[in-house]
């Protein structure tokens, strides 16, 4: 079912400039930004000295060495075939309470709060749209899941099979020899593959020890791709961005198309933030684009130490699930 949804208008950069009130910048909708993180730093401040900056570094130079054309189109062929659990989108957001993003120079929070952070404070600004409500609160519930639930029902399997106590399951799961994704594989800003890494992606200079830097095929402004061919035909580098899209996809979600922009491509500040890549984008994606403006702006900007009663807004966000997608996913 195809879901028509109304174009936001965007207003000019010398628009944006306004009034700047209690330490924050007021963004579209009346949504108040803080202008540091949960640091002390500006957002999004990859070199600055803080706490996090040397991890966060180290993170973005496993993920530009390890991150190619092969690898991308190995992970797709297997998270493709989502045959790992069957699991409601709430089951998936309430995994996240342990986790903590290592590629994010911002947040220390554990997701399933940014997520609602997010959810909320568009919810607040855009009471109408209940679709980009959902986008907020399910555009990152795949970090670090997909083999964690694998290992969980072989393990239940096992322990119960051999009588062996469950109540120290969690420590095992966590162990390198069972082989989960590493978080340079699940999370970070994202790029295209198949084409010149663009200078403007974070940390650029550790792409010079990934092979297809140097692969003639990959190395060009178009590579293997041409003028206007579209984003849906573009090979992303490997993420929970990615595999989320497509577990919505292949599912049969009902939200609309700028939605599923929305989850496909947070990650990719190198086009939304700078601009980069717009050579490969068609119509759709131009016209996708300036919802994925207006949602980052509360990716970002809600990343705060503000608390949110799960328990009191779980209603709201279960009666969306409900309307936009199955009980149950393959994921």
């Amino acid at each position: 079912m195809t879901i028509l949804i109304d174009q936001p208008e965007l207003v000019g950069e010398e628009e944006k400039k306004v009034l700047v009130e209690e330490n924050g910048l007021v963004l579209d909708g009346g949504f108040l930004a803080p202008e540091t993180n949960s640091f002390g730093q500006t957002f999004r401040a990859y070199d600055a000295e803080s706490q996090r900056q040397a991890g966060v570094e180290n993170f973005y130079r496993i993920n530009h060495i390890s991150q190619t054309y092969d690898f991308v189109q190995r992970m797709r062929e297997d998270y493709g075939k989502l045959d790992k659990v069957e699991m409601s989108i709430w089951d998936c957001c309430e995994l996240l309470n342990d986790v903590v993003d290592e590629s994010d120079p911002d947040l220390d929070e554990p997701q399933i709060e940014h997520l609602l952070q997010t959810a909320e404070a568009i919810r607040k600004d855009y009471p109408n749209e209940d679709w980009l409500h959902l986008t907020g609160l399910i555009h990152g519930t795949t970090k670090k899941i997909p083999k964690y639930f694998l290992r969980f029902r072989i393990l239940v399997h096992y322990f119960v099979s051999e009588k062996i106590v469950l109540s120290d399951l969690g420590k095992v799961l966590l162990h390198p020899s069972f082989g989960e994704l590493r978080q340079w594989a699940v999370v970070g800003d994202t790029y295209p593959l198949g084409c010149a890494f663009d200078e403007s992606i974070v940390h650029h200079k550790y792409f010079k020890e990934n092979p297809d830097y140097h692969n003639p095929a990959y190395n060009t402004k178009y590579g293997v791709y041409s003028e206007g061919c579209g984003l849906n035909n573009v090979l992303m580098s490997w993420g929970h961005d990615d595999y989320m899209y497509l577990v919505a996809k292949e599912n049969g979600t009902t939200l609309p198309s700028a939605s599923l922009f929305i989850i496909r491509y947070h990650s990719f500040y190198s086009l939304h933030k700078s601009g980069s890549y717009k050579h490969l984008m068609n119509e759709e994606d131009a016209e996708n684009l300036k919802w994925l403006q207006i949602f980052n702006k509360y990716d970002l900007y809600s990343k705060s130490k503000v608390r949110i009663d799960v328990e009191k807004v779980k209603p709201y966000y279960l009666a969306l699930i409900e309307k936009y997608f199955p009980a149950k996913l393959r994921w």
